[in-house]
């Protein structure tokens, strides 16, 4: 089960940099978004009724 190259995101963040955190964790959360639903994630998600 792959992952898209746009899902994976690594930052150095030092725990004295909170205004840094949010900013990457926006930006992340905004591209991840962007790409919709991973498709091989959906494909095995169980059926709900």
């Amino acid at each position: 089960m792959g992952i898209e190259p746009g899902r994976l995101h690594f930052s150095w963040v030092s725990s004295a940099e909170a205004t840094k955190f949010i900013e990457v964790v926006n930006e992340v959360t905004e591209a991840v978004r962007a790409l919709g639903p991973h498709d091989n994630f959906v494909k095995h998600m169980p059926k709900v009724a």
